[in-house]
């Protein structure tokens, strides 16, 4: 795979990777979706799959220019570092949003959600009972996911790697929700909030020569936590990667079938109008991570019975999110159109 990028375009893809970093914090909204919309999925996704064999033999043989080429590294290192960035700059600032102004970002996610749906499904071409019938599997296996009833933390190191395999299916499955997925299975705050936050405090502290954490057990612990995570979700990145550019070149429009429908069936995740469930211990009392917060369990959706401004104020941000997704896909087209963007595949 090979790819021509101006300095323009670089700095899109960057920003590209910031938009999907931010995405695959938030539970119940997925960074592949971004990927899909943006217009980068299927390169994404063949770029990794280029991990392999031979591009570990190219390693060990000290190729290195050979093996950046082979696997798209320019392609994939702007994008990871935009993701990076993101983890510590743009998703700090979603979270403040999410905490202060709630309703109208999940709105505005349900939104978006809505105008990726049109976005994979307008050039799908003929439909028949059989691509219509794996839209039905993907919107069952979607609200399945949607409404299971989340499990208890857990450290086990073997776990929090297998967490980290899951917590990437975001990243390469449209519609499906790594950080939600994340929250199901009971580790969201252990390894996005709380380890996260360990590694942030220890960079602090390392930039002000203060070694003292060393001796602090339980920060040990967390980024202990965090590099097994880091290194399951590596490797489930690699993983899902190859299993789907095989069902991607022998299975293209089943594939992105049930992709809509999964999009679709996963809507009530992010469904606006919902009461907080937060979850209790033994006394009765609300729990609270690392941080002072309290942990949300899950969530009471329901449908507005009074059309206030506050409702009217959400609708306009599902408007706008259908509207901001429209606008960017019309933008790739016609950057395409003007051969700003050549992708060879």
């Amino acid at each position: 795979m090979k790819s021509t990028r101006n300095l323009s375009d670089r700095l899109w893809l960057v920003l590209k990777g910031l938009a999907m970093g931010a995405a695959n914090k938030v539970p119940g909204v997925s960074g592949g979706v971004v990927a899909f919309v943006a217009g980068f999925y299927e390169e994404f996704i063949y770029s990794l799959q280029k991990v392999n064999r031979k591009a570990f033999k190219l390693l060990i043989n000290g190729r290195f220019k050979s093996f950046f080429q082979y696997i798209n590294g320019r392609f994939l290192g702007l994008l990871i570092l935009g993701m990076v960035i993101s983890y510590f700059s743009v998703s700090k600032i979603l979270d403040y949003l999410i905490v202060h102004y709630e309703l109208y970002v999940w709105s505005a996610f349900f939104g978006m959600i809505i105008g990726s749906i049109y976005y994979i499904s307008k050039d799908f071409g003929e439909w028949n009972r059989k691509y219509i019938g794996y839209v039905l599997l993907g919107i069952i296996a979607g609200l399945s996911i949607s409404f299971l009833e989340p499990a208890k933390e857990n450290h086990n190191l073997i776990f929090v790697f297998f967490c980290g395999m899951i917590s990437v299916s975001g990243m390469t499955l449209p519609g499906l929700s790594g950080s939600f997925i994340l929250m199901l299975i009971g580790n969201y705050v252990l390894l996005l909030v709380d380890s996260v936050n360990a590694l942030y405090d220890t960079f602090s502290d390392i930039i002000q020569f203060d070694f003292s954490f060393i001796d602090d057990t339980g920060r040990i612990e967390l980024l202990k936590v965090l590099m097994v995570f880091s290194i399951g979700s590596l490797a489930g990145l690699v993983s899902f990667s190859h299993i789907l550019g095989y069902v991607l070149k022998h299975f293209k429009k089943a594939t992105y079938a049930v992709i809509i429908g999964f999009i679709a069936g996963s809507l009530g995740v992010v469904w606006p109008w919902k009461n907080k469930e937060y979850e209790l211990d033994s006394l009765g009392n609300i729990r609270i991570d690392a941080e002072g917060r309290e942990i949300i369990k899950d969530y009471d959706r329901y449908i507005p019975s009074e059309f206030s401004f506050e409702t009217f104020l959400a609708i306009f941000f599902i408007i706008a999110g259908i509207i901001l997704v429209v606008s960017l896909e019309r933008y790739n087209k016609s950057q395409k159109q003007n051969g700003k963007i050549r992708t060879h595949r």
